[in-house]
């Protein structure tokens, strides 16, 4: 397979400190009211996580690296993927303070042409979810985590 690569970046503004910001990439019980319906995670280089969306479409990867409150990398693939196996991408947050909030870039690298579309509108998707929640706002249940 001769599959080519890009990177995709996002930048989003979010009414909260890079502290409140950094908890819902760190805690399952936050991380869910965002993304997937069930979380999996273990906070630590190296740490596992799995993200299940729908319960069919399944992101698992690792951790590798976390500086708080202002970066959290992990590996990124989804489950039973060939295109996109677990692990095969880098996902990168930079939280960084801005006036009142906080400006949350993200970074994905290694991401196969014919996933970046669809990635794009996840990322685009899932970040507004989150700037939401960093507001105190209720995004309510994700209209994607419901099965296919």
């Amino acid at each position: 397979m001769n599959s080519k690569y890009d990177s995709l970046r996002k930048q989003i503004f979010i009414e909260c400190r890079p502290q409140t910001l950094f908890s819902f990439f760190t805690d399952p019980e936050k991380m869910v009211r965002w993304i997937g319906r069930n979380v999996l995670l273990d906070p630590s280089v190296g740490g596992k996580y799995r993200i299940d969306i729908n319960g069919l479409d399944i992101a698992i990867g690792e951790f590798r690296e976390i500086k708080p409150f202002e970066k959290v990398v992990w590996t990124w693939g989804w489950a039973n993927s060939d295109i996109m196996p677990p692990g095969s991408s880098i996902v990168e947050f930079t939280l960084t303070p801005q006036n009142n909030g906080t400006l949350l870039e993200l970074y994905h690298y290694n991401l196969p042409t014919e996933k970046t579309t669809s990635n794009s509108n996840g990322w685009t998707h899932y970040m507004e979810r989150l700037q939401m929640l960093g507001e105190g706002k209720d995004p309510g249940i994700d209209p994607w985590s419901i099965k296919k």
